[in-house]
Formats: structure tokens, sequence, C-alpha cells
């Protein structure tokens, strides 16, 4: 009853029309927030790189609640999981790694990190990318930027895969590579005591199911201020991006100003491949099963941005060592996106 009658008053008044959506958007964040800081307490305990890795899956399981949500929402959207997962990469790879690598060049004005480490995501998100947001354009089998159905599971079981070897690798076979062997801002805190780790991870898994209870309600609500604001709908995947990757963000830009460049690249890299690693087979299933259309392939538009973005991160990520000009040079690409999402 008391839903029922706040919604209708929502409907009548343009005011509570956008209040409310915003109120839910920012509930959600909170929950995020506190799902991010138990996961942050859990890595503590657990070091790296399980550490970032916690973190990474936990944010990918809160976008892929949303982005589920939003696809089954009413008419449904088949181009959102395409526009969240480019905006993951765009931002991640050029706005949150360009602000880590300025904060830190500003304060130390050099920061060094494992080549090895960074060459292990490029050399998988770079593949997946190109599978899942440029290859579905060019394919034959039918017209438009669509796989079929085999096509799709295929993609889809490869990128699992593909994932799952990188998950080995980080966590198994070469630890090391994404280990911080150079100087550290110093003692971050007593590493929390098992009472507190089971602690959280009974809140961050209790965290996790509100988002997924949340998100129904909070998709809808995106799509409101999205419209209310007179946005592209490609603005849609942007907000998504950006609502669930702002606890991450100001994780990374911490570690960047602890001289910590190796978590902060670890927190980055990791959640746009992540992202894909996870988002695109749970969506693909999704479409699947439901045997609804899909819209993988991005324009040439994006293309060139996509291209552009993994050739700069190639050559900032050559050497072992960073200063603000990468930084700056990945933050106006950051810019350039935004501009073109709203002036297309």
């Amino acid at each position: 009853m008391a839903a029922t009658a706040i919604s209708a008053s929502a409907a009548a008044s343009p005011v509570l029309s956008v209040v409310l959506p915003l109120v839910g958007i920012i509930v959600l964040l909170g929950v995020v927030f506190a799902c991010v800081h138990h996961a942050d307490v859990i890595a503590h305990r657990t070091g790296e790189p399980y550490g970032t890795l916690v973190l990474t899956i936990a944010v990918t399981v809160i976008e892929v609640a949303l982005i589920l949500s939003i696809m089954l929402a009413g008419d449904g959207q088949p181009t959102l999981a395409r526009e969240t997962v480019f905006s993951v990469i765009m931002v991640v790879c050029n706005g949150v790694v360009g602000l880590c690598i300025i904060l830190g060049g500003l304060r130390y004005g050099e920061q060094g990190f494992q080549v090895p480490g960074i060459n292990a995501y490029l050399v998988v998100l770079i593949p997946l990318a190109t599978l899942t947001l440029i290859l579905p354009t060019h394919t034959t089998s039918v017209p438009g930027p669509y796989y079929t159905p085999s096509q799709l599971a295929f993609v889809a079981l490869a990128t699992l895969l593909l994932y799952g070897v990188f998950l080995y690798v980080q966590t198994v076979r070469h630890r090391n590579y994404f280990l911080s062997d150079l100087v550290s801002g110093g003692d971050h805190g007593a590493v929390p005591a098992s009472r507190r780790l089971w602690e959280s991870v009974v809140l961050l898994l209790v965290g996790l199911a509100a988002v997924v209870l949340l998100a129904k309600s909070v998709a809808g609500s995106i799509e409101t201020v999205v419209s209310a604001i007179g946005a592209p709908v490609e603005a849609v995947g942007l907000l998504v991006a950006l609502l669930v990757l702002l606890p991450e963000t100001v994780a990374a830009l911490g570690a960047a100003r602890r001289n910590e460049l190796q978590k902060s690249l670890n927190l980055a890299l990791g959640s746009s491949l992540a992202t894909i690693g996870l988002t695109i087979p749970a969506v693909s299933i999704l479409a699947l099963i439901l045997k609804a259309p899909l819209e993988l392939g991005v324009d040439m538009r994006d293309t060139a941005l996509l291209v552009l973005t993994f050739a700069v991160s190639i050559v900032t990520f050559g050497g072992g060592r960073t200063n603000i000009l990468p930084g700056f040079v990945h933050l106006a690409l950051f810019a350039i996106f935004v501009f073109l999402v709203f002036v297309p």
C-alpha cells in the first residue's frame, strides 16, 4: 500500500519522479561502498594478489546484477551489456589509470610497477575486448553487430577459459608478477583478527545479496535519471560503469597516493578484465536462455577509441615506470570518450 502510494505520488510530481530515483541510486551506492569496505578487510587479511581479486569479483557481481536487471526491465536493452563493458574499459584504462598515474606522479615524481604483471592483464584484456566488442560487427553469419547462438556460446566459453587461466597465473603460477617489490607507503594498519575477517565475509555476502535485490528497482531509477537530464541512451552504460566502479576507484587512488601503483593497477585493470571475463558470459547465457538479441559489436568510432586506448596503454606500461605525462594522455582520452557519449 505504501509503495503504491509513493509510486502514484512520484508519477504525479515531476520533482518526485527525479528525486526518488536519485535516492534509490544513493542507497545502492551506500550498500556498494559497504560491500567494498568488507571486501577490503578480507583483502587486507588474505594479502596480494588475492586481496585485489576479492575486490574486483565483488564489484563485478554488483555490475552483473545491475546489467541483468536493466536488460530484463520493460522491453529490455540488447545494447546495455556492450555499452557497459565498453564504458568500464574506457573508465578504467583511461580515467582511473590516468588519475592514479597523475596522483602518484605529482607526489613522487615517478612510480614503478611489475611489467610482467601488467603485461599479463593486457595480453588477456586486448583479445577479450576484441572478441566481444569488435569482432561481432565483422562476422557474416548474421547481419549487424550480433553473434549467432553458436558463436555467442563459443565466445562466452572462450572468455571464461581465458579468464580462468589468467586467475591461475595470478594466484598460483606467477603470483610474484602482481606483487610490488618497490618502496611502499609503510604500515597500513594491523592485519584484521579472524573474528573480524569472518564478520566481513558474512556482511559482504549479505551486502551482495542486498545489491542483487535492490538492482531491479535501481535499474529503472538509472533509466529515469538519464531520461530526465535528456542524455542519450548510451549514457545508461556509462552511469552503470561509474556507479559500480566508484568505490574501487577510491581504493585505487588511495593506493597510488601511498606509492603502491602496482596495487592501483591490479585494482583497475583487474576490474576491466573481470568485467569481460564474467559479465559477458553471464549476459550471453541469459540471452541464449531467453532467445533474446544481444548486440555486442561497437561502431567504427568506438573501435578507434578502443584501439587507441590499448596502443597508449602498451606504451605507458612498457618501461616499468611512469610519470604524469602518460597520466594526462589517458585522462584526455577519457574526456574524449565522455564528450562523444553526449555529442556523438
